[in-house]
């Protein structure tokens, strides 16, 4: 576990139950976590982040709990069914040491720390390691923990660790948020209990039908009930008292021949005798044509009225919500006292102002678009705005047109926008890293996805971005930019050609390249350090008010710079530079980890083919040899090839593949070959001596190794040599079959491909030897299986392909002819290693042809080869 992650881990605790008992002895700590206890349990955005965790961190499983006098478990990932809900004592809780504690709980191995080793959850073997943050309210105080854990023992990272972090502060602001929210939804059910206990009912005369629309309200107000109302004028009429209804009918008259205001009040005479006195407020809607096609209104019962005035001034004052009306000179009517809380104005202040003078910010803003639009209308409007200072704040506001002007009713949601713009944005800050980790994990070349990064953190985290790598030289470049304006792109592209060997060492830039340590400084700070010349003109031009450089760190040391720069206006924030510090970590890692690879990959590679030697050149024999390691493997592996003279001057091929593709493949490789060599150039034997004193070798040295070889042996005696023949003679333990290609360009299959035991499983195995005889001309091929084996097709497909692709490229010089094959078969990216080894027997009453090569055999063996 890294260093770093040790020091946060919580000072030592004797038991659960004393960590228990110190929790408790908190209340104001107790009602925090009470308040954001979830009302159900298995909320899905909770949900949404313990599965983050658990992924992000590659965990078998992950808990959110909140913790009063007893662990509740509110979310969760990998957990037995049914434990979300459920509550647990806190002594037995994981997550009540991870609360005690000064910071995040690190347990690489819990059978073994003292601190937790007790607890149920590890007795049982549920968890064998664990990684805790304590959740910490906006009051300060603790109230649960996220964890993730899983039943074997593992080393946490700071990156782990700094994960975590950022989840858990995002689980508290989704805790924030949902508890806002509940508190929201009170307070409207409250405000709706106000509104219906005012006892207003409204109604909507379609003059094009006839139709008269009452709400419950209106329509008991009038001794109706649903199933009787006729919803017609007559049923209006007919309750109006007799004297009122001249003066009544004339003011609707006048209300929908102008499309104007109505404003009446009037006696209903209801069934059983009772009579209410109604003050109903409309106005007359205009069509197409202008003439009006409804009446739209309210109305409510003024019976003793000073009686239900006051009733209605008490509904007002008790609401939750701000209310204040206006009338139609948009003076301020009523103020009720929260409205007064809210305005930081008292009603005396207020009542009697013009709305547009006190408040002058609401001009030209969407309160007055808004509330001119609820006057136009005559349809309430809701809507949520920002009022800059005095106010300061956020405010969801209801409007309601009357007769007599406005009513507002407003709550201020400052805090509830806050939460939701901090769990945005660290929603969008985990997705500009989940999106920067599947840029580097998403490709084989780390260092041309580390350039697309300026794309990924502009314009999330700044303006514009330079990304600088230092080259295997030592020297820094800078490999990637991106501006938020795309006219900006290319000047930036040019500044970054020219800035780095324009700047001297004392520029901010190279200082933090140089001691690896973030830096934030003006953009005049490198201008004035900047010699005269095209940097500095361009710099000009770009003209950064602000710039940070964050190194690339990996193992130690710095191996970039993420430069951000913000033009004026805009300034980093903690959060931006706390990110951009994670993807620079990231992509300093990434690069490293390629590096290393790289390296480890060349190395590996360079020794594999140290061990595969080019072949010699005898007489009018031609040899070619290819080698092609796997395109996604360690790039080593057991396959090889190999071609020499026996002293007896006769040429043997050799074909192999070694169980396996890595680098323990690649040392028996190296074993097995030295071996046949050795076996071979001293005892002068045929194949199936060679193959069964090899076999005989690795029983004897305890090799454990299994592999498949073929050799062939090519001989001539002075008459062959006369009729233009050679013989070959072939041994084959498991291997693939030589393929020969005769003058005439067709194939030769000399048998099935099933071969004698391979090597490594008994060395008494019965092995056999085969004799072909060869026309001169003829060429003779010996691979491995990686060059026709594909997961979608098997060995005999293979085949096929490679008997096609050799007919049609019979008459190619024999390079050329190899080259063509691993193209067409393998596209130069194989699936597997391929080793490749063929001779071209040239016909030898001619000259040895200069594709060829000059001839050159040991001084040892005879240039002919024995019979």
């Amino acid at each position: 576990m890294d260093t770093t992650a040790d020091r946060t881990v919580v000072a030592p605790r004797h038991s659960g139950e004393l960590s228990a008992a110190e929790l408790r002895r908190v209340p104001e700590r107790m009602d925090e976590a009470r308040r954001l206890r979830p009302r159900d349990p298995g909320s899905a955005a909770l949900d949404r982040l313990a599965e983050l965790a658990a992924r992000l961190l590659r965990t078998d499983a992950s808990q959110i709990s909140l913790l009063t006098d007893v662990q509740t478990i509110v979310a969760g990932s990998g957990l037995a069914p049914g434990a979300v809900g459920t509550d647990n004592p806190l002594a037995d809780s994981l997550c009540t040491v991870t609360a005690a504690g000064a910071g995040p709980l690190v347990v690489p191995d819990a059978r073994c720390d003292g601190r937790v080793r007790e607890l149920p959850p590890v007795t049982s073997g549920q968890v064998g390691s664990y990684l805790g943050i304590p959740l910490t309210g906006h009051g300060g105080q603790v109230v649960g923990a996220l964890c993730v854990f899983g039943p074997d023992p593992r080393q946490w990272s700071d990156d782990d660790v700094a994960t975590l972090r950022q989840l858990a502060q995002s689980t508290v602001t989704e805790l924030e948020l949902s508890a806002l929210v509940r508190q929201y939804e009170s307070d409207r059910v409250r405000w709706g209990l106000a509104i219906d206990a005012a006892g207003i009912g409204t109604f909507d005369w379609d003059l094009t039908t006839g139709r008269l629309s009452w709400d419950d309200r209106l329509i008991a107000m009038f001794g109706y009930d649903a199933e009787t109302f006729e919803q017609s004028i007559e049923a209006f009429n007919a309750r109006l008292h007799p004297d009122d209804l001249p003066r009544i009918s004339e003011h609707l008259r006048h209300c929908i021949d102008n499309c104007g205001e109505l404003d009446a009040e009037y006696r209903v005479l209801r069934p059983d005798g009772d009579m209410r006195w109604v003050h109903a407020r409309g106005r007359g809607l205009a069509g197409p044509d202008g003439t009006a096609v409804r009446v739209l209104g309210a109305a409510y019962d003024t019976t003793g009225d000073r009686e239900n005035s006051a009733r209605v001034t008490r509904v007002l004052e008790a609401m939750p919500a701000g209310f204040y009306s206006v009338d139609r000179q948009w003076r301020f009517t009523h103020v009720n006292a929260e409205a007064e809380r809210l305005l930081g104005r008292s009603r005396d202040d207020l009542l009697g102002k013009v709305l547009w003078d006190d408040w002058p910010a609401a001009i030209n803003s969407i309160f007055e678009e808004n509330f001119r639009t609820a006057f136009r209308t005559g349809l309430p409007i809701s809507f949520d705005a920002y009022y800059p200072a005095p106010l300061d704040g956020w405010f969801e506001v209801r409007a309601w047109p009357t007769p007599d002007g406005l009513s507002v009713y407003f709550t201020d949601v400052t805090e509830r926008r806050r939460v939701q713009e901090q769990a945005q944005r660290s929603t969008e800050r985990l997705a500009l890293l989940a999106r920067v980790s599947a840029e580097l994990a998403g490709t084989l070349d780390v260092e041309a996805a580390t350039a697309r990064l300026p794309r990924i953190v502009v314009p999330a985290l700044a303006d514009f971005c330079v990304l600088t790598v230092i080259g295997p030289d030592g020297h820094p470049r800078d490999v990637g930019t991106w501006h938020v304006d795309p006219a900006s792109r290319a000047l930036l592209e040019r500044y970054a050609e020219v800035r780095l060997d324009a700047m001297p060492i004392t520029a901010p830039v190279a200082r933090a390249l140089h001691t690896g340590e973030p830096a934030t400084f003006s953009g005049e700070d490198v201008l004035n350090v900047l010699p005269q010349g095209p940097a500095r003109e361009l710099l000009a031009l770009l003209a950064p008010s602000t710039e940070v450089a964050l190194p690339l760190r990996a193992r130690g040391r710095t191996i970039g710079l993420l430069t951000l720069l913000y033009s004026a206006g805009h300034v980093p924030t903690d959060g931006d530079v706390t990110v951009a510090q994670d993807v620079a970590d990231r992509a300093g890692l990434a690069l490293d980890n390629a590096r290393l690879y790289s390296t480890q990959q060349q190395l590996a590679e360079g020794l594999q083919r140290s061990l595969l030697t080019e072949p010699p050149e005898p007489d009018h024999a031609e040899i070619a040899v290819r080698y092609l390691p796997a395109a996604e493997a360690a790039r080593v592996g057991g396959d090889w090839y190999d071609a020499f003279l026996q002293p007896g001057g006769s040429t043997m091929l050799v074909i192999g593949d070694v169980v396996g593709h890595d680098t323990a493949a690649a040392a028996a490789m190296g074993q097995l070959r030295g071996l046949l060599r050795g076996i071979a150039t001293y005892s002068d034997a045929g194949p199936v001596e060679v193959l069964r004193g090899l076999d005989a070798s690795m029983a004897t040295l305890a090799a454990k190794t299994l592999a498949t070889a073929a050799v062939a042996r090519f001989e001539q005696t002075p008459d062959e040599r006369d009729r233009g023949v050679t013989r070959m003679r072939w041994a084959n333990a498991g291997h693939l079959p030589p393929l020969v290609i005769n003058p005439d360009g067709s194939i030769a299959e000399l048998a099935t491909w099933r071969g004698d035991l391979l090597l490594g499983v008994d060395p008494e195995a019965l092995r056999r030897e085969s004799v072909v005889t060869l026309d001169r001309g003829s060429t003779v091929l010996l691979y491995t299986d990686g060059l026709i084996e594909r997961r979608d097709a098997d060995l005999d497909d293979g085949l096929v392909r490679l008997r096609k692709a050799l007919i049609d490229l019979a008459d190619r010089p024999l390079d050329e002819m190899l080259d063509e094959v691993l193209e067409r078969l393998v596209h130069g990216r194989p699936e597997d290693d391929v080793a490749l080894v063929a001779v071209r027997l040239h016909r030898q009453d001619r000259p040895r042809p200069a594709e060829a090569g000059p001839s050159r055999v040991p001084p040892t063996v005879p240039p002919e080869p024995a019979g």
